[in-house]
């Protein structure tokens, strides 16, 4: 394969945000392009003009360049080239491949009657087939006339072999009668007109396949490669929804709190496998990737598997990055506590699988006193615990240098003398310190608030009632 001849396409509705099945046919066409040195394009299919918005063009873009799968050139927009699809439905017109159709809804309806009484499929029959004479004034659209005779095969490249009797195909629309272009029609021509050679997309197209080649023969143009990718499932096995959690790319960013490079990941191994491997980087996918290894059974969402992966990914990221990502949740941050959040980050991460998390996790280092105490860590909080947390202040108060090591010398020193464990003592101090019964280590805590900090926290709780 010639790397300068592969150019795929992402090619969405926008009609709503970019759904994670979007997403993955996008990250497939993308890899695949980039694998071989080709070109990816981003067409957005927006000819439905009463249902394709500004802000879902928006939010496909956004998502795209989240995902950071970069498109060659400037996006393309299908209903910029209506005069350019017009003119192939004309040229098949002129070749005797199209014909004009002066059926009525009316005669229409009644031939889907008959198909329907007499328990058939539903096949167009039109009078208007092989008459070339235009009707004047009358109202007409433009169909394909479709081979009857013989049958047509697609080698997909993941579904494998095929085969549709051409008697299956019937003499669908080109122009509508106002003399707009269909989706069959406009998909054809941007392809060909941008030079895409590899057309992967989502298997519920597959049916699509066989008519659009129908026209691609009829003008006489190349055949593209074919790959239809079977759709996402839920765990449930069926068709991926809104039901399942199915979201679209931004709400897993933004609500979720999932990063890009897991979410890429993830995508990546929702039905395609490289071995064993299931941490695989940017690099490595675009080295290894290849639709000889897109499986042909739907693959099953997995929120818990995306979690775990995002973990993997939380605990790899660059701690001044994640420091910046948290902030932006909180609504911003001064210089000085996002620096303390960032020192922060190498024990927050340790046990965040998400954003969302590692954001809650943080709340303790910014809470201003008195500090809230979860119902949990307040019944640690007892008089006895009181008394102890006493005693760990006296201690604290003596610590020159306040550091990991010097304040982990004086809590075991007050439970030695205490006769108890370590976590006896910990457990107390953790609810006054966070008021909360998890946290990062409590030597760290300490560290990151600072003595002065953490003396008064620990005051506050040996003051309450």
């Amino acid at each position: 394969m010639s790397a300068s001849t592969v150019v795929t396409r992402f090619a969405p509705s926008p009609t709503g945000y970019l759904h994670i099945g979007g997403a993955r046919t996008a990250l497939f066409n993308w890899l695949f392009a980039r694998a071989h040195g080709g070109k990816f394009l981003l067409r957005i299919e927006d000819t439905d003009k009463a249902r394709s918005t500004e802000p879902a063009i928006a939010a496909i873009l956004d998502g795209m360049r989240w995902l950071d799968l970069d498109w060659d050139g400037h996006e393309y927009y299908q209903s910029q080239f209506w005069a350019r699809h017009a003119e192939v439905a004309h040229e098949l017109l002129a070749k005797g491949q199209a014909y004009r159709c002066y059926l009525t809804q009316e005669e229409l309806q009644a031939q889907r009657e008959a198909a329907q009484a007499e328990r058939r499929p539903f096949r167009i029959q039109s009078q208007w087939r092989d008459v070339a004479e235009e009707q004047a004034g009358k109202p007409f659209v433009v169909r394909l006339k479709a081979p009857r005779e013989g049958e047509t095969v697609i080698d997909d490249q993941v579904q494998g072999r095929v085969t549709v009797q051409n008697s299956e195909i019937d003499d669908f629309v080109l122009l509508r009668s106002d003399g707009t272009p269909t989706y069959m029609l406009a998909v054809v021509v941007d392809d060909h007109d941008m030079g895409v050679t590899h057309v992967i997309r989502g298997d519920d197209h597959l049916n699509n396949a066989f008519r659009q080649l129908a026209i691609i023969r009829a003008m006489d143009w190349p055949e593209p490669v074919y790959a239809h990718v079977p759709l996402i499932h839920g765990a449930d096995g069926a068709k991926l929804s809104k039901r399942h959690g199915a979201l679209g790319v931004d709400a897993y960013r933004d609500e979720l709190g999932i990063l890009p490079e897991a979410l890429f990941n993830y995508l990546l191994r929702l039905g395609w496998g490289h071995g064993d491997d299931e941490i695989i980087s940017r690099e490595q996918a675009t080295e290894w990737f290849g639709l000889d290894h897109v499986g042909k059974s739907p693959s099953r969402f997995d929120t818990k598997k995306l979690e775990n992966l995002n973990g993997y990914y939380i605990r790899a990221a660059d701690d001044a990055r994640l420091a910046v990502l948290v902030a932006a949740r909180r609504g911003g941050m001064e210089a000085a506590d996002l620096a303390l959040l960032e020192r922060a980050m190498p024990e927050l991460k340790a046990r965040a699988k998400d954003l969302n998390e590692l954001a809650n996790g943080a709340d303790f280092l910014f809470a201003r006193r008195p500090l809230p105490v979860e119902d949990k860590a307040a019944e640690l909080l007892t008089g006895e615990a009181r008394a102890l947390l006493a005693r760990v202040h006296a201690a604290l108060t003596e610590v020159v240098e306040w550091n990991h090591d010097a304040t982990e010398a004086a809590i075991k020193a007050v439970a030695e003398e205490a006769g108890l464990k370590l976590g006896k003592v910990a457990q107390p101090l953790r609810a006054a310190l966070t008021g909360r019964t998890t946290s990062p280590g409590i030597f760290d805590v300490l560290v990151l608030l600072g003595q002065g900090e953490s003396l008064a926290r620990i005051e506050d709780q040996m003051e309450r009632n």
